[in-house]
Formats: C-alpha cells, sequence, structure tokens
C-alpha cells in the first residue's frame, strides 16, 4: 500500500460520507455547546485579527516527578498524557476559564496497522472536551479525562477541517475554532536522534516567533537507555498578541506545580491543589494585602467640616448655574439635615433622592449623613418599576426630589427646614450604613449593597492621598447611583477640592466640559470613567477649549483592565 492509496481511500470515503456517519454523529454530539472561546488569563485584549507573533518558554520536569508521573498512570490505567491533560484542564478552570475545557491534541492518524510502516503524513486533530465541574478529586478527573480521549480515540478518523466545516462555530479572525489551547505529546522518545557512522548530531531548539494558536504545550518524555524515566521536556508556545513572555512563564511554572501537587496526593480536590510558588504566594497573599494603614475613628461628614473650617469662602460644588462655598454647602447640609431628622432621619433609617444632577446632589448627600441616616441615590431617568422596586426593597423615611413622586414615603424638597426641630442631630458611628447603591438588575432583580462609615471613610482618605488633584476640580459627569462619583464628589469635598456637576448631554466629555472652570496647574483637575469610554473617546477638536483641558487632565479609569496607552 503506498500514500496515494490511503489518499484515495479516505476521498471515497469523505464522498461517500456513509462510512464515517457515525463518526460524524460522535463529534456533534460530543461538542454540542462547546465555548465558543477560552477565557484566559490574558494581558491584553484579544485583537480583531491575530498577528500569529509568539513566543516559547521552556517546560521541564525532572525525572523524579517523571517517573512518578508514571506510576500513577499504571495505577489508574492512563497514559501520562492524559495525566498532563487532566492538569491542564484543572489548571485552566484554577485560571478562569470555567468548566468546559476543549483542548486540541495532535494524533499520528495511523489507527489501521496497515500504515505502520507507510512513509507519509497522517496527521489529523482532535477535540478533547475535558468537564471540571464538581469539585473532583484529581483521581476522578483523571477517570473523566480517560473516558473522553478513549471516545475520542475511537472516532479519529474524521479530518479535521471536515469536523470545523460540518460544526460550523462563530468564525473569526482572531482565534481558533472549537479550541484556543493545544497538547502535543511525543511519548517515549527515547533517541529522537538517528545515529550515523562518523557524524554527530545535537537537537536544538529554534524559536520561530510564530504561533497558530494562543498556547501550544509542546511536550515529550525522554527515557533512558534502560527504559527508565529522564524526564518530561518541551516548551509553551504563547501568542504574543494575548500573553508577555513572563506570564506564560508562570502558566508553565503553574502546570509544573499542580502536577506534582496532584501526583502527591490525587484524591485531593483540583481546586485545592497547589499552583502557587512560595514568592507568588507572598506576593498575592502578603504584600499586596498589605493595606494596613491609620485611619481616623470617624465618619464622612466630620471630614467635610474639616475641609469647611480651613477654607470656608473655596468653591465646594458647582453646577451651570450655581456655586456653592464649602460654608454655604455646610449652612444648607446642616438645614435640611434637620428637617430630615423630624422624618425618622437618624442611625440605621435610609433616606432617597432623586434629583438631576446639580449642587442639590451634594446638599442631599452630606444632609442625610449629617442626620446620621443612609442615602440612597435614585436616577429621576430610570424607569418607574425601577424606582419602585428599589424603594419597596430599601424603605426610605423620605426622598428628596424637586418633582413629585409615586411614592409612598414623604417627599420633601432640597430647601426643606424644620424650624421645630430643637436639639443636637443623631451622629452616625463607623459601622453604620452610610449608602445603600442597587446593582443594574440586567441579571435579574437589582440588589442593593450597603456600604458603612468605616468603608466610606477609609476609601476616601485613600483617595485624598493616592489623586492629589482631587485638590483641584472633579468632573462629575455621572449619575450618583454609578457608585464612582464617590471618588469624585466624596474625595474632592474631603481633599478641600471642587465637585463640577454637569448634567447629561449629548456630545459626551466635549458637552460636559463647557463652561468648567479648570483649576490652574498646582491643583490639575480629575475626572474618572470606565476604560472602555477613556480608550474609545477621541480626544476633543480644537473648537472646545474646556474639553481639552479637560481632556488632558488626569483620568481614574476603574471597573476593567486599562490598556498603558489608554
Amino acid at each position: 500500500m503506498q500514500y496515494a492509496d490511503f489518499a484515495v481511500w479516505q476521498r471515497q470515503h469523505l464522498l461517500d460520507e456513509i462510512p464515517l456517519g457515525p463518526q460524524l454523529t460522535y463529534w456533534q454530539q460530543t461538542l454540542a455547546g462547546l465555548p465558543d472561546e477560552l477565557a484566559l488569563p490574558v494581558d491584553r485584549p484579544r485583537p480583531a485579527r491575530a498577528t500569529h507573533r509568539g513566543g516559547d518558554v521552556p517546560l521541564r520536569l525532572d525525572p523524579v516527578l517523571h517517573g512518578r508521573l508514571r506510576a500513577l498512570a499504571a495505577e489508574t490505567g492512563t497514559t501520562p498524557f492524559m495525566i498532563v491533560q487532566a492538569a491542564l484542564a484543572a489548571l485552566l478552570t484554577r485560571l478562569g476559564a470555567g468548566t468546559d475545557i476543549p483542548v486540541g491534541t495532535p494524533v499520528a492518524g495511523r489507527a489501521d496497522e496497515v500504515l505502520d510502516d507507510l512513509i507519509g503524513c497522517f496527521l489529523n486533530t482532535l477535540v478533547l472536551r475535558t468537564d471540571t465541574s464538581g469539585a473532583p478529586t484529581f483521581r476522578e478527573l483523571l477517570g473523566r479525562v480517560r473516558e473522553t480521549d478513549l471516545a475520542a480515540y475511537a472516532h479519529q478518523d474524521l479530518p479535521f477541517e471536515q469536523l470545523v466545516e460540518t460544526l460550523n462555530p462563530p468564525r473569526s479572525t482572531a482565534r481558533h475554532p472549537l479550541f484556543q489551547v493545544m497538547l502535543a505529546f511525543r511519548p517515549d522518545s527515547a533517541e529522537p536522534l538517528v545515529e550515523l557512522p562518523g557524524l554527530t548530531a545535537e537537537a536544538v531548539p529554534v524559536e520561530t516567533g510564530a504561533t497558530k494558536i494562543d498556547l501550544t504545550f509542546n511536550l515529550g518524555e525522554h527515557l533512558t537507555r534502560d527504559g527508565s524515566p529522564g524526564g518530561i521536556e518541551g516548551i509553551l508556545q504563547y501568542s504574543a498578541d494575548l500573553f508577555d513572555r513572563s506570564t506564560a512563564e508562570e502558566i508553565a511554572a503553574r502546570l509544573e506545580r499542580l502536577l506534582r501537587a496532584a501526583i502527591e496526593d490525587p484524591d485531593r480536590p483540583v481546586g485545592t491543589l497547589d499552583i502557587l510558588g512560595a514568592d507568588e504566594r507572598r506576593r498575592l497573599l502578603v504584600e499586596y494585602n498589605d493595606t494596613a494603614r491609620d485611619v481616623p475613628e470617624t465618619t464622612f461628614p466630620r471630614l467635610f467640616e474639616a475641609c469647611a473650617a480651613e477654607r470656608p469662602d473655596a468653591v465646594a460644588v458647582s453646577d451651570p448655574q450655581t456655586d456653592l462655598t464649602y460654608r454655604q454647602l455646610d449652612v444648607r447640609a446642616d438645614r435640611l439635615a434637620r428637617a430630615l431628622a423630624s422624618y425618622g432621619a437618624g442611625p440605621g433609617a435610609v433616606v432617597a433622592f432623586a434629583l438631576p444632577r446639580s449642587v442639590d446632589i451634594a446638599v442631599a448627600v452630606l444632609a442625610v449623613l449629617k442626620a446620621g441616616a443612609a442615602y440612597l441615590p435614585l436616577d429621576p431617568e430610570h424607569p418607574a418599576e425601577r424606582t419602585a422596586s428599589v424603594l419597596s426593597d430599601a424603605g426610605p423615611v423620605c426622598v428628596i426630589a424637586r418633582e413629585p413622586l409615586d411614592v409612598v414615603c414623604p417627599v420633601i424638597s432640597p430647601e426643606a427646614q424644620a424650624p421645630a426641630f430643637e436639639g443636637e442631630l443623631a451622629k452616625a458611628r463607623p459601622a453604620d450604613p452610610a449608602y445603600l447603591i442597587y446593582t443594574s438588575g440586567t441579571t435579574g432583580r437589582p440588589k442593593g449593597v450597603v456600604v458603612e462609615h468605616r468603608n466610606l471613610t477609609t476609601y476616601v482618605t485613600r483617595c485624598v492621598e493616592a489623586y492629589p488633584s482631587l485638590r483641584g476640580a472633579s468632573l462629575l459627569h455621572a449619575t450618583m447611583t454609578f457608585d464612582a462619583t464617590v471618588t469624585t464628589l466624596h474625595g474632592a469635598l474631603a481633599a478641600g477640592g471642587t465637585g463640577a456637576h454637569r448634567g447629561r448631554a449629548r456630545g459626551g466629555l466635549r458637552a460636559a466640559a463647557r463652561g468648567l472652570h479648570v483649576p490652574q496647574k498646582k491643583h490639575p483637575a480629575i475626572w474618572r470613567c470606565c476604560p472602555l469610554c477613556r480608550t474609545t473617546s477621541r480626544p476633543p477638536r480644537s473648537s472646545c477649549w474646556a474639553a481639552r483641558r479637560w481632556w488632558a487632565r488626569p483620568c481614574a479609569p476603574g471597573g476593567g483592565a486599562t490598556p498603558a496607552s489608554g
């Protein structure tokens, strides 16, 4: 039999489709619902089109670990490849890829013994799908891998290209279809080089600088001349579009650690297997959490009052129509706080407000906190159903608003006052609630989160340290139901800066910045947004001087990964 005979045979089977029908059915059932893309621990977003730039990092398991790996394979009726595959699936799950892990692997394609001595390329690619759900032990996961792999090997004749054509997964120039991680494993490679008389040969690894797959683990067993384990060596090829070399090195090191831990105790749940080195463990658990600092045992109103005493005539908040100094804001907030207290506002109570973006918001926030209660921001532009749901859940004693609201609790104006109220306002303690904020509700019913005064004070105090620009002007362009406004409103008022309120308007930053007073260079301005807003927005054109000045000012992004050039 010649290679041409095999090519004719395969073509006939592909055209006929009947002999390969059961194999196609198997793969359709096995790969149903496969994730389009595996969530990998990348360093940057996937580009729209892959450049296939890549790099290599070495990966090696010592002979002792290799020997124990082969012993576990013999004990469990598996192969070294299956053990490495199970460890890789467990690692990817631990790194955030989920519990449905597809891994591609090349197979020799010589299932028929008649092909054993035939010269030619019979390689095919299989998709091995591993289910890591249910907190299995490594031994249990290995059993799943064995069952999956043996079934896949029995259906390996269907060419990968036809499988992709038939399944027709969503195509993208940014990623490989069906899988983005590959594991290639060469078993029992005792002598990879042929010995020829008078010729000395040595295998030299060559880094091509290219890769087709996001991550490719290319490994091979080495056996000594007497057949004993000599170690497992290879490389991890990574896509430079997605990963830094240091990240690829960490992934390789973590795979080695997980394998070592799994072989040491295969009856441990895979979620408890150690994947961190001593230095990394110390960095993550100690250094990154070394955040202890002296924070005053106080509440936000006391921080504000200290700034008001130092600079009473400085502008505290502004909107296009009004400027309020620290003294004016303090007086208005005190007056409203006494009115709120007459409605039952105090520690443990909730006061909501539904106000347009103006200085009224700062007055309302400060007044509620001075009364000892927790404030609940509502967006006047939200649907009535959402507002009703949030109010029903939070149960405020009253709502601060300028427009009539269809609510069961009292509605009071930001200018309300209670001349009959006497005595001191109840002071909240650091453990009392400071504010409630609700999720968007896109995945179901909105959920409320309670933030205590100690948390608010700790965060604001840290913001004042980390963002010196808060001593200038802070652009308040988002709704108060977005908690990033805590940085730019509370942070500014605790730092002695100015919170500049701007309403929602078409034109984004360009519109929001019109008419703003831009502080001097010694007190630069700051604005807060999500990274996507910053990186996708274009700098304002030369016609908008104020917006250009704000664009050039410090930005405090949050809520996502931020590119270095963003």
